[in-house]
């Protein structure tokens, strides 16, 4: 049911950013994250695990479009003196309903196991509202005119921007490392080798949501003071390091550490690359946005199925030290970012 959901994601990435091209960030947002709200409806009163999974799967689709209309608007709304900041605070939100929502969505399933996705499609409809009605004098979400369909970025520009190619990259390795890896094998060796409790495990992963929530606005600061390429590397560099230390793990305190150190990675990572996507878009650039989503969507898909197959066969170390190398390669590749900011640096794009 997962994987469903996020391949509904992947598959509609460029036909979601095709509409924010066409109709614009309000409208493609509002009616996406409408669409999440009654799917999640129906899933909270679906009949079997065949409508259940249905439901969820088309979801995706509207998940894609909301996401895709948010990020378009996020990168052109501020200069790029300011942007990193932005997708910092953009982030740490996420962060609170991930934290918020397995809370109050775990109380309400004692009641009913449908209640969740009941009131979560009450709060999407209340964001879907919110979208319409504050969006609607703003020029940046409205639809294109006639001259401004003319200054819409295409792919094929973007795809020849050294940067652009590098945030595709470092995306996909990083969500293969925080969606892939540490949501799909990761539990497992917990338990199984370590031998660690779940109670224990869960305040590994919250040590972590913790160190990035409080790293991410400094993150997003030193990204924009101190330019990307710094910020890129710092961030490739540590979560490589929480790969490897994962390699040599032996222990409950190595694991914490591990967590301590992705932590940091994570802030990084969660806003350095769309900060350098934003840089180089000249206008709208809805599937170039849409495109840059599916990268890091393709990474949390592949991995739990590679790493799981090596884990299966060869165990959990070799998985660890795949990821590791993967890693490795994204801190190759943001040495060789050229600077972005061009309003603080006086650099070209």
């Amino acid at each position: 049911m997962v994987s469903t959901f996020a391949f509904a994601r992947f598959a509609s990435g460029l036909i979601s950013g095709k509409l924010v091209d066409k109709f614009g960030e309000r409208w493609v947002y509002s009616v996406g994250i409408g669409f999440v709200a009654l799917t999640s409806f129906a899933a909270g009163l679906a009949r079997n695990y065949e409508q259940l999974l249905i439901f969820r799967a088309v979801g995706g689709i509207g998940s894609s479009m909301f996401s895709v209309a948010a990020g378009s608007i996020l990168v052109r709304a501020v200069g790029d003196d300011h942007r990193a900041r932005v997708q910092s605070l953009y982030n740490g939100t996420f962060l609170l309903g991930m934290i918020a929502g397995p809370a109050v969505g775990g109380a309400l399933s004692a009641f009913s196991l449908r209640a969740p996705l009941l009131i979560y499609g009450v709060f999407l409809l209340g964001a879907s509202s919110s979208g319409a009605i504050l969006l609607r004098h703003s020029s940046l979400a409205a639809k294109p005119s006639g001259d401004q369909q003319n200054d819409v970025v295409t792919l094929k520009s973007a795809l020849a921007l050294k940067p652009y190619r590098i945030a595709l990259f470092v995306s996909f390795c990083a969500a293969w490392t925080f969606f892939g890896m540490s949501r799909s094998i990761l539990p497992l060796f917990i338990v199984e080798d370590l031998k660690i409790s779940p109670a224990v495990m869960g305040f590994g992963f919250t040590l972590t949501t913790l160190i990035q929530g409080a790293f991410l606005l400094k993150a997003g600061r030193m990204s924009d003071i101190n330019g990307r390429r710094f910020s890129l590397i710092v961030g490739t560099s540590l979560t490589a390091l929480f790969a490897l230390t994962l390699v040599f793990t032996m222990n409950s305190w190595m694991f914490f550490l591990a967590s301590a150190i992705v932590g940091i990675g994570g802030a990084f990572l969660s806003t350095t690359p769309a900060a350098v996507v934003g840089d180089v878009i000249e206008g709208k650039g809805g599937q170039v946005i849409g495109l840059f989503q599916m990268s890091a969507d393709a990474g949390a898909m592949v991995a739990p199925v590679l790493l799981g197959a090596i884990a299966d066969s060869y165990g959990y170390q070799p998985a660890f030290a795949l990821t590791a190398v993967m890693m490795a390669a994204a801190v190759l590749a943001s040495i060789k970012l050229p600077e972005t900011r061009s309003s603080h640096l006086g650099q070209s794009q």
